[in-house]
């Protein structure tokens, strides 16, 4: 039982770095975290939008997140990378902080989904789908949902884990606004979308006035005696001379 207690100790305090780090580096558009542990260090990739400030003059805020991570989660010698993330219109999590920000700010919700879903297309997704639900119409008013999708993004089966999922809740005066987007990557593989390979045909047949006369073969002839045995008798089924 001691191996087993182990194991959730370590998911358990996984679990809560993550969150933690969620929290503290949401300003500068924290994307994904990934912790490994080894025999002697423990390393933990963060992915962010703006790497710059999250290291800060002097590399003052990794200092204060490694001296914090330490202290309130007993890890030893913690060493913090931080990694930019390449493509922010890719990030379901990014996408969906701001959205939310967006309409803490007041802007058209209809024009902000759609403006939104057209930066994720035109960064190569497969697909994506953007749901909104909550007040999303005035104060007082009902709780709606409002969805804006395009492309391919499947719902069931294996496949569903190469899909990219995150949700943020916007909180404006009239009511909490809850955001979650999906994002099927571009190196997403599935299997119903398989490219068909045309095979090209080996022998090409030219027609003449009189009939079929000669086979010319595409590949390269060899001069073996089997190869000239076998033009003699195709010769002689297409009515070739003899």
């Amino acid at each position: 039982m001691a191996i087993e207690r182990k194991f959730i100790e370590d998911s358990v305090t996984r679990y809560r770095i993550a969150e933690f780090l969620r929290q503290k580096l949401e300003r500068v558009g924290f994307s994904n975290v990934t912790i490994q542990r080894t025999p002697m260090v423990t390393r933990i990739t963060v992915e962010v939008a703006n790497p710059g400030k999250l290291i800060g003059k002097k590399g003052k805020s990794i200092k204060y997140l490694t001296e914090t991570i330490q202290k309130e989660f007993g890890v030893s010698d913690p060493q913090i990378a931080v990694v930019p993330v390449e493509r922010v219109e890719l990030e379901p999590r990014l996408v969906a902080y701001s959205i939310a920000k967006n309409i803490e700010a007041g802007k058209p919700l209809r024009a902000l989904l759609h403006s939104s879903l057209k930066k994720i297309i035109d960064a190569g997704a497969l697909g994506a789908e953007i749901v909104v639900k909550g007040k999303i119409a005035a104060k007082g008013a009902k709780a709606k949902s409002m969805r804006v999708s395009w492309g391919y993004l499947p719902k069931a089966g294996e496949v569903v884990n190469q899909i990219k999922k995150a949700q943020f809740t916007a909180r404006p005066k009239y009511g909490a606004i809850n955001v979650r987007v999906s994002i099927a990557p571009p190196t997403a593989v599935f299997p119903d979308k398989i490219s068909k390979v045309e095979v090209p045909n080996l022998i090409k047949y030219s027609e003449e006035k009189e009939g079929i006369s000669d086979i010319v073969a595409q590949e390269e002839p060899t001069e073996n005696k089997e190869t000239e045995k076998q033009k003699r008798a195709l010769q002689r089924r297409f009515g070739g001379k003899k």
